[in-house]
């Protein structure tokens, strides 16, 4: 077993689990569904279209070994027990440097109920808890609803990667959000987020 890897995590009806290859079906199903609502923030090749994105079973592949390799954590966001969207920590790199990035995407008829901040504070705690010191994650300028995100939960922005990502045709540039261990203690980031959601507001 790789530290941290596999694990599941929940808190109310928001829940973590690793992908698995039966989730193919409602995978594609709220891929192609929410087409509009995803393809302009989604990563393409800059050969060009003949570059054929993979199969659903190879990126499961791919996963699962970077994630056996504690490169990567895998996870199907579920809501109510049934699969919403998708959130990966990529690029864990141990020693001196304990980081990881995280990127994610949730069916769009799910956005809104604070599925997407859960499941991340949720993956930021457990990130914490296995020995990771930071998280960083990358979002377009024009995405809005992913920004909001990671500014409920108090991610500092940290500045621009100037053309970090070749995302709908280009490269763009991409706002640098993070956190580290210290910021959170010592609740956590998930009570933080529990607790703003229920502070009255005047």
């Amino acid at each position: 077993m790789t530290r941290g890897w596999p694990v599941r995590l929940a808190a109310g009806q928001v829940g973590l689990r690793p992908l698995r290859l039966r989730d193919a079906r409602v995978w594609r199903e709220i891929r192609q569904r929410n087409m509009d609502w995803l393809t302009r923030w989604e990563a393409t090749a800059p050969e060009g279209p003949h570059d054929l994105a993979p199969t659903y079973a190879a990126m499961i592949r791919r996963l699962r070994r970077e994630a056996r390799q504690g490169r990567s954590l895998p996870f199907a966001v579920t809501y109510e027990q049934r699969f919403v969207g998708q959130l990966t920590v990529n690029g864990i790199t141990w020693g001196s440097f304990r980081s990881g990035f995280v990127g994610y995407w949730i069916d769009q008829a799910n956005a809104g109920r604070g599925v997407m901040p859960t499941a991340l504070a949720l993956t930021v705690d457990h990130c914490f808890a296995m020995g990771l010191h930071r998280i960083e994650v990358n979002i377009r300028p024009e995405n809005t609803a992913s920004r909001r995100v990671v500014e409920k939960l108090g991610f500092r922005q940290e500045g621009v990667r100037v053309r970090m990502l070749h995302i709908d045709g280009d490269w763009r540039d991409h706002l640098s959000f993070a956190l580290t261990v210290e910021d959170v203690q010592p609740e956590g980031l998930l009570t933080r987020w529990r607790a703003s959601r229920t502070r009255p507001t005047y």
